[in-house]
């Protein structure tokens, strides 16, 4: 059996009381270190103290990144394969009560789970696993085992290639790391089959993260005519067309995805209804609103507009248009689905920005459904971070 424990190789001593960040807060920046009694590497288990010696909480340290500790305890507990294992069982518990009617979906979400810097989603028969900090790299052999064990999945890829692993001093790599197999996995999402590729797909290969809210848009499109913008792989659309939409409208910018769609919409026998075209979303629904286009339902799902903070005004900008076009795009009584996964841009702050777009359109809004991430991507109370995804479902009228 494997054995494993981590004993804590130095004391940081924190500079000032954690202020932005809070109680509770997994993460402390550089800037609010001091003191380091002891000699730790990156990777190691470090006890962080405040300037009078009392214990705050254990953590992974990192001398290479902005985050310097990552907590995974506020006890005095050892940090030993046990800690591992609940902290892992616990994940599996809650998607156990909780996700249902599908194959694919989020086992860790990182600090939502209190395992900050580890990823891993399962899609049938195979984990993903991303290692996206220092420490939770170093241990990443022993995760795998520790996952397998807790999990009966024998075959877990590695999707190591996520550009922030830079910011921690880590290459970027991909493979298996227990086990073998096929990267290409069928996976069941409510009514519908779709094929995700676990080496080349978005993320780990597939956005989980909204697996809810396809499924509850889809309640929404019976008899409709649907355009899908940003459609990807067309997962929102061939959703509505299984739920009885009349037709669906796919744009995305990139071909290749749009070859996948295609593949996808054959695979769910919707193919006669879903219709894909490779363009420029902003241009195109203007396009389309000039050519007086209408539909029952408008869905919006673009990358994320602002991945700084400095980016935050730009996005809220470009967030707004977006909705403008679809909201005028949408027929009276009609809905507009529209999501933003930018963690900087706040709820309020995205609503805001759709209400603008309804003022400019002159049309007025009924919101139906306020919704956010799946409930196996766990938001921590006390980390905003963890809270990303915003999903609207609105009334235009």
């Amino acid at each position: 059996m494997t054995t494993h424990h981590d004993l804590p190789t130095a004391k940081v001593t924190l500079t000032q009381p954690r202020g932005a960040e809070g109680p509770g807060h997994l993460w402390v920046y550089a800037g609010h270190l001091g003191n380091i009694d002891g000699q730790p590497v990156a990777g190691d288990v470090v006890d962080v103290v405040t300037p009078a010696g009392r214990f705050c909480g254990r953590g992974l340290y990192n001398p290479e990144s902005k985050i310097r500790v990552r907590f995974l305890t506020f006890e005095d507990v050892p940090i030993d394969e046990q800690f591992w294992r609940e902290r892992i069982r616990q994940a599996v518990r809650l998607r156990n009560r909780i996700v249902t009617n599908a194959t694919a979906y989020r086992l860790i979400h990182g600090e939502g789970d209190r395992l900050p810097g580890l990823i891993v989603d399962r899609y049938g028969s195979v984990l993903v696993m991303q290692t996206l900090s220092f420490g939770m790299d170093r241990r990443k052999e022993l995760l795998a085992e520790w996952l397998a064990q807790e999990t009966g999945v024998q075959s877990i890829y590695l999707r190591n290639d996520a550009k922030s692993r830079t910011l921690e001093g880590l290459p970027l790599e991909r493979g298996f790391i227990k086990g073998s197999g096929a990267t290409t996995v069928e996976i069941a999402e409510g009514p519908a089959k779709f094929l995700v590729d676990t080496e080349h797909g978005q993320k780990t290969g597939w956005f989980c993260d909204q697996r809810e809210n396809r499924l509850a848009a889809a309640a929404y499109t019976s008899g409709a005519d649907v355009l899908e913008v940003f459609c990807h792989t067309g997962a929102f659309g061939i959703h509505a067309a299984l739920a009885g939409a009349k037709s669906v409208e796919g744009l995305d910018v990139s071909e290749d995805t749009l070859v996948l769609a295609r593949e996808q919409a054959k695979r769910n026998k919707v193919e006669a209804k879903c219709h894909y075209r490779a363009c420029d979303a902003f241009n195109e629904l203007r396009t389309l609103g000039k050519a007086g286009k209408r539909y029952d339902v408008v869905m919006l799902d673009p990358p994320a507009f602002a991945r700084s903070q400095q980016a935050v005004r730009k996005a809220l900008s470009g967030y707004k248009d977006i909705n403008l076009q679809g909201i005028r795009l949408t027929k009276p009584e009609g809905f507009l689905v529209t999501s933003s996964c930018s963690h900087h841009i706040s709820e309020n702050d995205f609503w805001g920005a759709v209400r603008l777009a309804a003022r400019d359109a002159k049309r007025e809004l009924r919101l139906i459904e306020q919704r956010g991430q799946s409930g196996d991507h766990p938001i921590l109370a006390s980390m905003p971070e963890t809270r990303y995804l915003k999903c609207l479902i609105l009334q235009v009228l």
